[in-house]
């Protein structure tokens, strides 16, 4: 029986020889469509990733974040001149008030002796110095109101607008005295009325000029440039 099982040999059987071939082939066709299945999505992912959004070039257009965070600068500009606009307006009609119901009377105590209104002509500059300089002071007022105006085309910072709208409506509120009143253009005298005690004599558009510088210096400690960005010595 074996020599005859020798001699005549073992049949083949179906799928003992076929079987690993057919799995390495459905493997590897498995193999195909999953590798090709994994990188079309990868391909057209990245065309995705580089294709711009339909609302990233009308970002900011209208005051809105742009594609990279920073601000509009159309809607920094629109709070200086926001500001400028009220401070000066504040300042104009104060003056206005007090040269009409003031000026040529008697001071008003407002706290006691340590805040009085009291209507005076300053020919120099802020709180009453350089009386004898005033044509320089009006030219220097003038220069900044051109360098703000300069600068506001590269504004996209908030505190930044509003500490130039102070200084632009303080500079316009007392450059409008050197021009509009006595005893001539670019020689007027300003009218101050706010008088602390021991203190010099000042007006609206003096504190808006002192308040915007003083955030301009706070601004420039903390390295917050005027274009939004922030830079560290």
């Amino acid at each position: 029986m074996a020599e005859a099982e020798r001699i005549i040999g073992t049949p083949d059987i179906p799928g003992a020889a076929g079987a690993e071939p057919e799995q390495s082939d459905e493997k590897a066709a498995s193999g195909d469509r999953s590798g090709s299945g994994e990188q079309v999505p990868a391909e057209r992912s990245a065309q995705d990733a580089g294709r711009p959004s339909p609302n990233a070039s009308d970002a900011g257009a209208d005051g809105a974040p742009s594609a990279d965070g920073r601000p509009s600068g159309r809607r920094r500009i629109a709070v200086l001149f926001t500001v400028a606009v009220l401070a000066y307006a504040l300042d104009l009609v104060s003056k206005m008030i007090v040269v009409a119901k003031l000026e040529h009377h008697d001071s008003i105590e407002i706290i006691g002796d340590w805040l009085k209104f009291e209507a005076i002509r300053n020919a120099g500059a802020a709180f009453g110095f350089g009386e004898a300089f005033t044509v320089i002071f009006t030219v220097i007022a003038a220069a900044v109101i051109v360098v703000i105006a300069r600068l506001a085309r590269k504004l996209y910072s908030l505190p930044w607008a509003i500490a130039l709208g102070l200084l632009l409506g303080g500079a316009l509120g007392n450059l409008t005295d050197r021009i509009f009143r006595s005893p001539g253009v670019f020689e007027g005298a300003v009218v101050d009325f706010i008088a602390p005690k021991h203190f010099a004599v000042f007006n609206l558009a003096d504190s808006a000029i002192v308040c915007g510088g003083i955030l301009i210096v706070l601004l420039s400690f903390r390295g917050l440039d005027p274009d939004g960005t922030v830079h560290k010595d």
